[in-house]
Parts: C-alpha cells; sequence; structure tokens
C-alpha cells in the first residue's frame, strides 16, 4: 500500500514537469554573448556569398555595378554597421593581427598588392576558418574576375599574406 502510495506522489509531482510551460517569457531569455557574435558571423558570411558571381569592378562597391575587393569588403560589412575602410592600403595600419589559430568567420584578411610586396593590395573576408588553411571570399581582379571564394594556403596568396584581422569584435 505504501508502494502504490508512493508511486502515485511521485506521478503527481513530476506530470507537471511534461506538460509544456507556455508562461516563460522568451523575450525575456538572454542569448550568451559568444553565441550572438558567431551567429553575427554566420548571417554576415550569408550575406557575403549572395554576391558570389557579381563581376569585379575597379573602384566599385555596388552590386549592380560591381565591386574590387575593398568596395565588397566595405559594403558587407556596411550592411551591418561596422566601420572598416574602403581602401585596401588603409589596412596596414587597421586592426591588430590575428595568430592562425585565432582566425573566425568574418575576419579580413590582408594581402600584400599582386606584384608589389611592400604595399597592401588585396582583402578579402573568412568565410571558412582553419587557419592557414582557410578560405576566403573576395572580389578578384584576376580570373574569374568576379566575388568568388578562394584558399589562403594555394601559393597565390600564401606568399602575399600580410595579416588577419577581426573586426566584429
Amino acid at each position: 500500500m505504501f508502494r502504490s502510495f508512493s508511486n502515485i506522489v511521485f506521478i503527481m509531482l513530476f506530470a507537471n514537469c511534461m506538460q509544456p510551460h507556455t508562461d516563460i517569457p522568451f523575450a525575456d531569455l538572454e542569448v550568451p554573448e559568444g553565441i550572438a557574435v558567431i551567429d553575427r558571423r554566420i548571417e554576415l558570411i550569408e550575406f557575403a556569398k549572395k554576391y558570389l558571381g557579381t563581376t569585379y569592378q575597379y573602384a566599385g562597391m555596388n552590386p549592380a555595378k560591381g565591386f574590387d575587393c575593398s568596395g565588397f569588403v566595405y559594403f558587407v560589412f556596411q550592411k551591418y554597421n561596422i566601420d572598416v575602410p574602403r581602401s585596401s592600403g588603409e589596412y596596414k595600419s587597421f586592426g591588430i593581427s590575428l595568430k592562425p589559430e585565432e582566425f573566425r568567420l568574418g575576419d579580413v584578411l590582408v594581402f600584400y598588392g599582386y606584384q608589389d610586396n611592400t604595399q597592401i593590395g588585396h582583402v578579402g573576408i573568412i568565410c571558412e576558418a582553419n587557419g592557414m588553411n582557410s578560405k576566403f571570399i573576395h572580389a578578384s581582379s584576376g580570373a574569374p574576375y568576379s566575388v568568388t571564394i578562394s584558399e589562403l594556403n594555394s601559393e597565390m596568396y600564401t606568399r602575399r599574406f600580410y595579416k588577419c584581422i577581426d573586426v566584429m569584435h
């Protein structure tokens, strides 16, 4: 008898746990800051990928007319109210360099120019973070002459790599 009584009490106490709680105000739930930043980085990359194939246009920063590398980076970050330089050359003294193991989605890769290894000449946004094996989205003035995704570990970009910076902190 005692066992039946205790089973009934147990069921009554915990039956309520299985009921949905619709009285919890979801708007009051806080998302940890780290998760919100990760989601924002993913959203930024998804937005940038919408422009894959957009024509390269020197000094361009308009999807209808085309982008150059810094115009594309500027366009993407402006959508999220993040201030970045408009010219690739301005990235030389912009931001703090990250170690490869610190690279994350949305970080900006900065490269020397194609023929001049003293001047900054190219920028892109990491879309797959994996240190020096990361992939990045950028407006390329070479083939394919459009917004594309390239591998940082390719000879073309490894030899020109200057730094990676976090502009979304």
